[in-house]
């Protein structure tokens, strides 16, 4: 949503720590190779059709809009937000799985045509939140099928991808609802919910996991927001653990929104003795056990060993912060490594993405105009992108696995787009077996946890931590004349074979079937 908010004059972003950070609090700790040139992309470069500016060189192709027709019959929904590329079901594709921030009945942006009942796998037929599916042409761009994987959810807001698929994050606590849940790349059609309740029960923002521990990190869209984590009891069963909340070593209820640039905090984590309350109460638990305090947690991002996390309403001026998180089993610290001192510069970032050259990139939702902004490993903000048809937030950036290509929302214009140009090159870092060896789970606690309670749901959900043609637009913009880290291939983690990524789709596999959850998808 839009807010009111003072005008700024266009100065630096970092004060204090100034408009650089220093060499000893570098955003990044690169591993790849840059074989690129820098990374300013250059000047924003007018479009002609009024969609998106862009750099000099970039170009961008409409993937869909609203209510194009879907391959399974559906039609695509309205407000797209977070998003995640995966490995495609053949080669050269990939599968992008797409959220829906729906509300009850919500009949002008519902995949369902007038004439159609919601599917009897929703969880509650009477809410229109969803995620989608769309299986792209990695050469063309072209949306070879497009299907609805999740429906009967509520303001489907971000999420993120995991070593078994994607995870789609309920901001609401109203009904039912206010879960986490697991869908499938692999899903054609709509599936049973998969609700993994462990995650706990509040207004969930996003998700990353680190894949080698299989610890899950979470934020919630709150002005008084915890940082959460999810411990598992065992690889085996990594939806049965502890729901933790971030605390500041010695200091309770520490003011993340008061950190200077470069300033890192020692940290530890408390319990939640009741992650799936009835009441919208998980943060009053933290809080009382001394958990830090979050204004609006965002987007959160794993990346070569770190957590990177969004404070949408942080800072001096109430415009953003980005942290850095690095968890162990002996401790862990918060380090802030930007914050907004002026809206023109960052206006609200929310969703995040860590492109494989180290960039961070930042959808902005704030006032007036709304860019794409990256923050490069020298601190320094710069515009990659400005919404040239609304003042629509951008949502759902992300980039494909082989990095030529970043995907991103206009959210209230329900616009789906692909962008590529002259990304820098990037080598990939070394295989890595991750996942097959014991591995500890993050730092200590200050309190004993249990299991996180089981919940019951709608149409054929489960329980013990989880329940369980195309839409191709033939538009394409050009604004003057792609990515990720792969830690989430849906269910198939690793390409390779029977490897780390096997395992782990074996394990999420038998928590399903523990939760007597079918496990086809």
């Amino acid at each position: 949503m839009k807010r009111n908010s003072p005008a700024f004059g266009r100065r630096g972003l970092l004060r204090g720590g100034a408009a650089i950070v220093g060499s000893s609090a570098l955003p990044f700790t690169f591993t790849y190779h840059r074989t690129a040139r820098a990374a300013k992309y250059g000047a924003l470069v007018p479009d002609p059709d009024g969609i998106i500016d862009l750099p000099p060189g970039f170009s961008y192709k409409i993937l869909t809009r609203l209510f194009d027709p879907m391959s399974d019959g559906y039609r695509s929904p309205g407000l797209p937000d977070a998003m995640g590329a995966f490995p495609g079901p053949d080669e050269g594709t990939i599968v992008l799985m797409r959220n829906h921030e729906l509300g009850v009945l919500d009949i002008l942006h519902t995949p369902l045509h007038p004439e159609q009942q919601a599917p009897p796998e929703s969880y509650n037929p009477g809410a229109s939140g969803c995620v989608t599916r769309l299986v792209i042409d990695n050469e063309t761009l072209e949306v070879k099928s497009s299907n609805l994987v999740l429906f009967g959810t509520l303001r489907n807001c971000a999420g993120g991808k995991s070593p078994w698929g994607w995870l789609s994050c309920e901001e609401t606590t109203d009904g039912k609802h206010g879960y986490t849940y697991l869908c499938s790349t692999e899903a054609t059609s709509v599936q049973p919910p998969r609700q993994i309740a462990g995650y706990g029960r509040f207004k969930h923002e996003a998700a990353c996991v680190d894949p080698d521990t299989l610890v899950a990190y979470l934020t919630e869209d709150q002005g008084d927001s915890c940082l959460y984590r999810f411990v598992p009891k065992d690889r085996a069963d990594p939806f049965t653990g502890k729901l933790q909340a971030l605390r500041a070593v010695e200091i309770d209820e520490f003011a993340t929104s008061d950190m200077d640039v470069g300033q890192v905090v020692p940290i530890a984590w408390v319990d939640v003795d009741d992650p799936t309350p009835t009441d919208d109460s998980v943060r009053g638990q933290a809080q009382a056990k001394g958990a830090a305090v979050v204004k609006r947690g965002e987007g959160i991002y794993y990346w070569q060993g770190a957590v990177y996390v969004c404070s949408t309403s942080g800072g001096p001026v109430g415009g953003g912060q980005i942290f850095k998180l690095v968890d162990g089993p002996d401790g862990g610290t918060l380090e802030l490594l930007a914050r907004s001192e002026d809206l023109e510069v960052l206006d609200h970032p929310d969703n995040i993405a860590v492109a494989p050259w180290g960039e961070l990139f930042m959808a902005e939702d704030g006032d007036g105009d709304d860019f794409v902004r990256v923050l490069d490993a020298q601190g320094q903000v710069f515009d990659f992108a400005r919404n040239a048809k609304s003042d629509s937030e951008f949502s759902g950036v992300c980039f494909s696995p082989d990095g030529k290509t970043m995907f991103v929302n206009l959210m209230f214009d329900h616009l789906t787009l692909a962008i590529r140009g002259p990304f820098p090159e990037f080598e990939p870092p070394p295989e890595t077996t991750g996942g097959e060896t014991e591995t500890e789970t993050g730092a200590g606690t200050e309190s004993g946890g249990s299991a996180a309670p089981t919940t019951g749901g709608g149409a054929s959900t489960t329980s013990a931590g989880t329940t369980g043609d195309s839409g191709d637009a033939d538009a394409t913009g050009s604004a003057s004349g792609g990515l990720d880290d792969d830690g989430g291939c849906g269910c198939k983690a690793d390409d390779e074979g029977p490897g780390a990524g096997a395992l782990l789709a074996a394990g999420a596999m038998m928590a399903l079937r523990k939760a007597g959850e079918p496990t086809g998808a």
